[in-house]
Order: C-alpha cells, then structure tokens, then sequence
C-alpha cells in the first residue's frame, strides 16, 4: 500500500468515525432542544476542542502551527465556515422533522457524488478494483440506513424533511470538493479550527437573526453536544489532514462517507436498537469495500 492511499484511507475512517458518533449524539440533542440551539452549541464546543488542540501544539510546536497571511484565505476560510453552516442548518432542519433511518442514506450520497466528479472530471486516476470498492462502499452506505421492517417503508415517497437533507448533500458536495483544493498544502489543524470557527460564528449569527435563544440550555442537555464537537473536530482533523496530504479525494470522500456504520452501531450498542440483515450486509460490505481499496 502506498503512502498516499494510507493517508487517505486513515483520513476517511476519522471522518466516518468523528461524523457517524456525531450523528448519534446530534440527534438525541435535535429531538430534545430543537436544530438551532444543537447547531450553535456543538459547535462552539468543538471550536474550544479545536482551538485547545491549536494552542497545545502552540506551546510544544511553536512553528508547527500556520495561520493565513492573505485576505485571500481568510476569506476562503469564512466562505467554507459559512457554506457549511448552511449544510449543517439544512441536515438538523431535516433530521428534525422526519425520520433519520429514512434521511441519513440521502445525505450520505453526498460522497458518491464527490468520487463521480473527481474521478469523471478532477484528474482522480482509480484502477478497476479501486472503482469496484468505492461502489461497494457508497451503495452500502445508502443500505445501511433503510429499514424494511415496516409496512411502507418498501415505497419511496418523499419523505418529511427530504428536500432539506437533499439540499444539504448537494451543498456538502461542492463544499468538499472546494476544501480539498483550498487546503490542499496547508496546516491541517489551523485550517480546521479557523473554518471551524467561521462556522459556530456563522450559526450564533443564524440564531440571532432566528431570534432564538441558545443560551438557554441546561448542563444536561450540554453532555451530547459536547460529544457532538468532540466528535467533529476529529472528524474535520481528519479529513483535512487527508485532503492537504494526498489527491485520493474520491477514497477520503466515499469512506468518510460511510458514517451510518458508527451511527447504527452506538444506536445498537447503548439504545439496544436491533440490527436487520439488510443492516448487517451493509456493514459488511463496507468493510469488505474498504479491505479491496486498501489492496488495489
């Protein structure tokens, strides 16, 4: 295995790991105290995990830390802050008006369509194997989050909350592909934390202008949000660590995307929801997907 495919390969897990705990604790904060407050709150919780991160290799690593010296990149910092903001507004107003299971595998299509345009049009060179896997992948992550053991569920409709979610994949596409060209040579982690932060600015701007109030909130309810930006600043470490280090967008993209496996599996583990066997396929073929990319 290359260095290249490594990295991305390492890169795609973070985010799907980091993005698929996310989910799990997201909703549960959606569900009780509503989109807004759960967008705001995660994220200035991840933002002081980020900036703690930033600081500490500050004092341990002085030169290892790389702030931008151009307008140029600050504002293509509060442009990737703001666009995905706009993604996670788009996602919570979903979830919180329908059904996850039903939702998650439309958002999670947002992977397929950044490996389409990378390999199609970006120059993203993939052997025969390394296609087969990526597809392997994507469609079990579409798979894993449906759910046949209700009477009509088998129908496609348009469910509550779907054009939100379908907004939100569309626009997490652009943005991906976007911030694979913008940090690409950069520092991942100050690339990380100062769009991290033009994003919780973004949000807390939102819910003034929404004219909610997201302080108040209570020091329960902040246990999952805070896991919720525990969980994504892994994730977005993780992802731009890969995207500033190899081309391989289409691997980060499509495993990153993948996040309905930890998702389904904590919802399994700690609120003892059943596992079906469409379920259990999709996991496996996810890894097996994963195991084929890595021998390509």
């Amino acid at each position: 295995m290359n260095n290249a495919l490594l990295i991305a390969l390492l890169a795609g897990l973070g985010g799907m790991i980091g993005w698929g705990s996310a989910d799990f604790f997201a909703k549960k904060s959606i569900d009780k105290i509503g989109s807004i407050k759960s967008l705001v709150w995660a994220h200035i919780f991840g933002t002081l995990i980020l900036f703690t991160a930033f600081m500490l290799r500050t004092v341990f690593r002085p030169d290892g830390n790389q702030l931008p010296t151009d307008v140029k990149s600050w504002l293509g910092l509060g442009f990737f802050g703001i666009l995905q903001m706009i993604v996670y507004w788009m996602a919570y107003r979903g979830f919180e008006k329908g059904r996850l299971a039903i939702l998650n595998p439309v958002f999670a299509s947002y992977s397929g369509i950044v490996a389409l345009l990378s390999i199609m049009f970006l120059g993203e060179h993939a052997r025969n194997l390394a296609i087969i896997a990526l597809v392997v992948i994507f469609v079990g992550s579409l798979l894993l989050s449906l759910d046949f053991s209700q009477k009509g569920t088998r129908r496609i409709k348009l469910a509550a909350g779907l054009p939100e979610v379908a907004l939100a994949a569309a626009l997490a596409a652009v943005w991906t592909i976007g911030w694979d060209k913008f940090v690409s040579g950069r520092d991942p982690l100050s690339s990380a934390f100062l769009m991290y932060g033009c994003m919780s600015l973004a949000a807390i701007v939102l819910a003034r202008l929404m004219r909610v109030k997201f302080s108040v909130i209570n020091d329960l309810d902040k246990n999952p949000l805070f896991l919720v930006g525990l969980s994504e600043a892994v994730a977005y470490l993780a992802i731009s660590w890969g995207y500033s280090r190899t081309s391989l967008i289409a691997v980060v993209a499509v495993i990153s995307g993948a996040f309905s496996v930890p998702t389904v599996l904590l919802a399994y583990l700690f609120l003892k929801e059943r596992l079906n066997t469409l379920q259990v396929f999709s996991i496996i073929s996810i890894i097996a997907g994963v195991v084929i990319l890595s021998v390509s």
